[in-house]
């Protein structure tokens, strides 16, 4: 099957061809139809299969069959990051029907996004609380809205933003098509899905399941080696990018902090960073520049970056939903990636709970060579691995 059977319009196959996109992931076939055929959705997908575009598509072709000047589709987004990847993919796709899209979201200057709108747009992709803001100012006209898309609901859900989406749902008119996407579907998630869509179709594919792509191994630490562990991982024969997650944002710091003066090429990226050094960090990390992220779970919401091939849980999350959400960031799309988590005894139950989800036990690992008895913190050597090789060569 390749995406030539949708029947999209001619002008948004060259979009395809250019965002490199050969066949359709399993949602997107099993998406694209639903949406297409003007029905509400309900898509359940793990992070990294292809959700973005299997919304995105069927909206784009909806705006070249029927062009006009309006904002006709509004997207939400948890984060940042992921408002401006989803723009971004907008763009790409939609590079020859001429679409207009703006990406609303704090931690930035709010006139260049009001006059965006000014000018005109088809497409809004906004975090809640932008969103609200601009229309308090009343520089949104959402009277011809036509589709609203809630992406990653879960992430919403967790970070607080029901009374927004409620508020913002309210805004729009009720004769519009309502698409839910998500990893997992928590019961409030659910209950808000039933207040609002319409005989909705249910698309599910290994929802709340690690995707088959990656491999699991722990690697049972006591917390004060914790540090000294990642060093020697990070010195040892794993290649490309690497994202680490941490429980705090102080965390992320310190850690980033500790491996750097390792000589290892690396940034950090937590939610009282200013847009622009996020972005700084997300962009060194998307280009090469740094090959390891340091990130929190919430900062890490819309990251994006192909070839992510090790996911390392510094910190364990506190639910197989979080484990899933954070291994999802490497083997997408059918390739292999590795999830490494340094498991402290407190661990013991959430790696339980981790390997009923992934259906088979999960293999304990030892560091050859690693000293896992008293020795000094800091004593593995810095500059032995290809990370290091490259950070020399930087300065």
């Amino acid at each position: 099957m390749d995406f030539r059977s949708f029947a999209f319009h001619p002008r948004i196959l060259s979009g395809i061809e250019a965002a490199g996109y050969t066949h359709p992931t399993p949602i997107q076939q099993q998406a694209i139809p639903v949406i297409l055929e003007g029905h509400d959705m309900i898509g359940v997908a793990q992070t990294g299969t292809g959700k973005t575009a299997a919304f995105m598509l069927p909206i784009l072709h909806r705006l070249a069959e029927r062009p006009g000047d309006h904002v006709r589709a509004v997207v939400l987004a948890p984060t940042r990051e992921l408002a401006e990847q989803i723009h971004q993919a907008t763009r790409l796709l939609g590079r020859d029907i001429g679409v207009r899209s703006v990406a609303l979201y704090g931690g930035v200057k709010k006139w260049p996004q009001a006059a965006a709108l000014r000018r005109g747009v088809d497409v809004v992709i906004a975090c809640p609380g932008r969103f609200l803001d601009l229309d308090g100012d009343r520089a949104l006209d959402l009277s011809h809205v036509e589709v609203l898309v809630l992406d990653e609901a879960d992430r919403m859900c967790d970070m607080g933003f029901l009374p927004d989406i409620r508020r913002i749902l309210a805004l729009l008119p009720n004769d519009r098509q309502t698409l839910f996407f998500s990893a997992t579907m928590p019961p409030e998630i659910r209950r808000l899905a039933q207040g609002i869509l319409r005989a909705p179709v249910t698309v599910q594919v290994d929802a709340g399941v690690p995707a088959k792509t990656v491999s699991h191994a722990f690697y049972p630490i006591t917390e004060g080696r914790k540090r000294d562990l990642l060093l020697a991982l990070l010195q040892g024969p794993a290649t490309g990018r690497v994202l680490v997650f941490t429980r705090t944002k102080s965390r992320a710091q310190s850690l980033a902090s500790f491996l750097s003066g390792a000589g290892l090429n690396v940034a950090a990226i937590e939610g009282d960073m200013s847009q622009r050094d996020r972005q700084g960090a997300l962009d060194g990390f998307r280009s090469g520049e740094y090959e390891i992220l340091v990130a929190t779970d919430v900062a890490a919401r819309g990251i994006d970056v192909e070839d992510i091939t090790h996911v390392i849980n510094f910190d364990l999350p506190d639910s197989v939903d979080a484990y899933t959400h954070r291994v999802g960031r490497t083997g997408r799309l059918a390739k292999t990636g590795h999830a490494l988590s340094l498991s402290a005894p407190a661990d013991r139950l959430l790696r339980s709970w981790v390997e009923k989800a992934v259906g088979k036990p999960i293999e304990s690992r030892r560091l050859p060579g690693f000293d896992y008895g008293g020795a000094v913190a800091g004593e593995a050597r810095p500059g032995s691995s290809r990370f290091a090789r490259r950070a020399r060569l930087r300065r």
